[in-house]
């Protein structure tokens, strides 16, 4: 997993840790703007780089984003796949344009090499047909882009529920199991729509 420069640090911690917590092994490396989003959006500007990306998921094992030498940047290092979470529209552009100059890139271009999953959970916008262009060569070449765009169909009240089904859907990319809720029941929704229009009891004045 890669964590880069784009806005939503929670979506990469809430996903660090479930995937730890699947029993997943994570291997995870976090560029320099996205170490400066996660301080800066989780408040942990009292950190250091390596506590900083540790805090994300105690359990992984933490790469420095230029080490081109470390294992995940080879092919015949099997993983299950990967995911960078958020995509910036700067790695989102060099992973479309085949630019491999850190360990975030190398890596996701290995996954893609090696047909494995590649998930770019991007967060911008409005998007210009720059990116759209980005985001089709990506999809061309067999990696999948999943935008950080929560579903309300399950009538979220809380900003970790909003959280969690980005998460939960990224894990369902991943073939990682969950109990986040984000499976869409017809019936449940039924109930809860009817729930919602009932009448309360009348006021009394």
């Amino acid at each position: 997993m890669a964590i880069t420069g784009a806005s939503g640090a929670v979506y990469a911690r809430r996903l660090a840790r479930r995937i730890v917590d699947s029993g997943a092994y994570l291997h995870l490396v976090a560029s320099p703007c996205g170490l400066r989003v996660l301080a800066d959006e989780l408040d942990l500007r009292h950190l250091t780089p390596e506590a900083l990306v540790a805090s994300a998921a105690p359990a992984a094992t933490l790469y420095p984003c230029r080490d081109l030498g470390a294992q995940i940047a080879s092919g015949s290092f099997h993983t299950d796949g990967m995911v960078i979470c958020p995509c910036s529209s700067n790695t989102l552009a060099k992973v479309a344009a085949g630019l491999a100059d850190n360990l975030i890139t190398r890596a996701a271009l290995v996954t893609l090499k090696e047909a494995r999953r590649l998930i770019l959970v991007t967060r911008e916008m409005p998007l210009s047909q720059i990116e759209i262009a980005n985001m089709l060569r990506v999809s061309q070449a067999g990696g999948l882009v999943c935008p950080a765009s929560p579903g309300f169909y399950m009538r979220p009240t809380t900003l970790d529920e909003l959280v969690d089904f980005v998460v939960g859907r990224v894990l369902d990319l991943l073939g990682l199991a969950h109990e986040l809720n984000t499976r869409w029941d017809p019936q449940a929704g039924l109930r809860a729509a009817l729930t919602a229009s009932r009448p309360g009891p009348a006021s009394q004045e």
